[in-house]
């Protein structure tokens, strides 16, 4: 007998050396495979194969987790902001539709206002102010619902940047309709006309701090808005995950969320993962 084969007498005589019963396998468990340690085989309401992908992958014929289909969260930031970008335009075209011109009176110096302090311009900041907080608010509100499987940090990204964007493009849209006219005839109009002086800004702008464009003032309202109405309805979402968790019963979820599908039982129900539903156990 070599020295590296125990000695089977020796072994009898130990206390303790009986045979070892075999390690308990949970319920569902197939047949053949090891039991990892620390399988939690009587937490109520875990699944069988619950924390063990590597495993499931391993089975003959077992259809593998679907993945979440989606682009890069970068490349939906920029996308999503350059939409909201692009939507400037015909808030701009709104706001140089509501906002009045001001009066002005050719003179032999130059245009002067008809009326001392005019609240043509006040009313054009007050109008252009409104729309661009309106639109902030609206747009936070289309990207929750529309990008649902996005909520969070890039939803919030995306909507801050195209607010900020939008209201560039509809400030500088709306500031030039009707501008061209306005400079012809400050240029070649004779003393005593009167004309109008298309909508401008005058409580909010772009400073230019070398190459870096810093927009102020009414310009940075449809940004405010948009931040934060996106997040109050994310501190008032009813779900951790900011997405809606199918109850039970509910599966297969519904298109768009990106939520898997649950292990089955031993009975074939679909058992719910983790969700916010009270009558659910707990998983462990």
């Amino acid at each position: 007998m070599s020295p590296d084969t125990p000695d089977p007498e020796r072994t009898a005589d130990r206390p303790g050396a009986a045979e070892q019963p075999p390690a308990e396998q949970p319920s569902g468990w197939p047949g053949g495979l090891p039991v990892p340690a620390g399988t939690p085989v009587t937490a109520p309401g875990a699944a069988p194969l619950a924390g063990h992908p590597d495993v499931v992958q391993e089975l003959p014929g077992a259809t593998p987790a679907p993945r979440r289909v989606g682009g890069r969260p970068v490349a939906t930031v920029l996308g999503v902001a350059a939409l909201l970008t692009a939507l400037g335009v015909p808030l701009g075209l709104l706001w140089a539709w509501a906002a009045p011109g001001t009066p002005v009176r050719q003179t032999p110096d130059g245009a002067v206002y008809v009326v001392p302090q005019p609240e043509q311009p006040i009313a054009a900041d007050g109008w252009f102010s409104l729309l661009a907080l309106g639109f902030g608010v609206l747009s936070a509100i289309a990207l929750w619902v529309l990008l649902r499987r996005r909520r969070g940090p890039v939803g919030l990204l995306a909507a801050t940047l195209g607010g900020l964007g939008a209201a560039v493009v509809a400030w500088q849209v709306g500031r030039r309709i009707g501008l061209g006219t306005f400079q012809r005839l400050l240029d070649t109009a004779p003393p005593g006309t009167d004309f109008t002086k298309p909508a401008d800004l005058r409580a909010g702008g772009v400073d230019w701090f070398g190459p870096l464009p810093l927009p102020h003032g009414n310009l940075l309202l449809a940004a405010f808005g948009a931040a934060v109405t996106y997040t109050l309805l994310a501190g008032w979402s009813r779900w951790p995950s900011l997405r809606p968790e199918p109850e039970p019963g509910e599966w297969p979820a519904p298109p768009g969320d990106g939520w898997p599908p649950p292990a089955a039982s031993d009975g074939g129900q679909p058992q719910p993962g983790f969700s916010s539903a009270p009558e659910d156990p707990p998983a462990r």
